[in-house]
């Protein structure tokens, strides 16, 4: 049956979201539809463009994060600018969500304060977008709405995703929460993979390798229980 898969947001978790989706590729699961927010999104985004786990670990642990911002030029918006970031994406994504062989959501903020998943427009903007925590980063024009980091108003974005799939089967990776605010979502009854926290810094990813193994893990065990 297909399935979606549902990544929530963890700061530089990038380690963790590259080893729920190497599980999900052992499993070979048939997947429908991507959702994700800020890591979840970038890392997402790259799967449904068609690189694999290996691959985007490999793209997203080559540089130190702090290398990939720069200092911003309005610092009452946001600290760093997303302009590096936003130009590596477009490098590696496809111009828009339509050209992804899959529907893909990106969860943000909202210039008002709140959650929404963008599904069409502008794929790096808004995966850049997403990733831009708020007062830290700039925020990211989309399509001229300047949105931010969904994580900061529902790191998962479960119910706006219920909203737009209805009851599709659904495979979710929670990353613990380092900063965000985490919803109360009812996920009883549902295949969920649980990672920990990232413990990334901009000056360092750290046990990249280590912290992909351990999700690895966590994740194909969670894919057993379910079947």
């Amino acid at each position: 049956m297909p399935v979606d898969l549902l990544l929530s947001s963890g700061f530089l978790a990038f380690a963790r979201q590259c080893g729920f989706l190497a599980a999900v590729e052992d499993a070979g699961l048939d997947v429908d539809g991507v959702f994700g927010t800020s890591s979840g999104a970038m890392c997402g985004a790259l799967w449904a463009a068609g690189m694999s786990a290996a691959d985007i670990a490999e793209e997203l642990s080559r540089d130190r994060p702090i290398t990939q911002v720069r200092p911003s030029l309005t610092p009452w918006r946001g600290l760093l600018g997303m302009g590096p970031v936003l130009a590596r994406l477009r490098a590696l994504l496809p111009a828009t969500f339509s050209d992804l062989a899959r529907p893909f959501g990106v969860g943000v903020r909202t210039p008002g304060g709140h959650a929404a998943w963008i599904t069409q427009g502008d794929l790096p903007a808004a995966v850049a977008a997403s990733c831009a925590m708020p007062w830290v980063f700039v925020p990211v024009l989309v399509d001229g709405i300047a949105y931010q980091d969904g994580g900061a108003v529902d790191r998962l974005g479960f119910s706006g995703w219920r909203g737009l799939r209805g009851q599709r089967s659904v495979v979710v990776h929670e990353v613990a929460r380092t900063a965000g605010i985490d919803g109360d979502d009812d996920l009883q009854g549902l295949c969920v993979a649980r990672s920990p926290r990232s413990g990334a810094s901009f000056f360092s990813l750290g046990d990249f390798a280590g912290q992909l193994a351990e999700s690895r893990t966590i994740a194909a065990a969670a894919l057993v229980e379910q079947r």
